[in-house]
């Protein structure tokens, strides 16, 4: 899928969309996003030497698992339930591009434990366990 496409899906929009593409390959989702440089979340993560900061990692992450869950997402949200054994192993700076690997470890209703992992050039960036919980949306928000 596209970025185009992913908003069919997501609800995040610019500057929190964290996603440019994303395919399924069986139980694996595959995901990219290439950090430009002029994103909100470097300008001050540091000034003079921009690292992106691992939560908006944890973030991209999650949004690049999205195709994993394509069939339960129309009319819900997805929230964050949890975060476990994340790890981060290596810096994401302006220019990587970050490559997202993951797939559903265990589910439970409509919470979701899924395992991910993200790669810049094939070196491990960082990985861990994203528990996610889906809710319905609001009938005010339904489109």
């Amino acid at each position: 899928m596209t970025r185009e496409e992913i908003k069919n899906y997501l609800p995040h929009r610019e500057p929190m969309l964290l996603v440019d593409d994303v395919s399924l390959d069986g139980e694996t989702c595959t995901g990219h996003y290439k950090v430009r440089g002029d994103e909100f979340f470097l300008q001050g993560h540091f000034p003079g030497y921009p690292v992106v900061p691992g939560v908006v990692l944890c973030e991209i992450m999650g949004q690049c698992t999205c195709a994993l869950l394509l069939d339960e997402l129309p009319g819900r949200l997805t929230f964050y339930a949890g975060l476990d054994n994340v790890r981060f192993k290596s810096q994401v700076r302006p220019g990587d591009t970050v490559t997202v690997t993951s797939r559903i470890a265990n589910r439970r209703g409509l919470t979701f434990f899924i395992d991910a992992e993200a790669r810049v050039d094939g070196k491990l960036c960082a990985k861990g366990s994203l528990i996610f919980m889906l809710v319905d949306k609001p009938e005010s928000e339904q489109s």
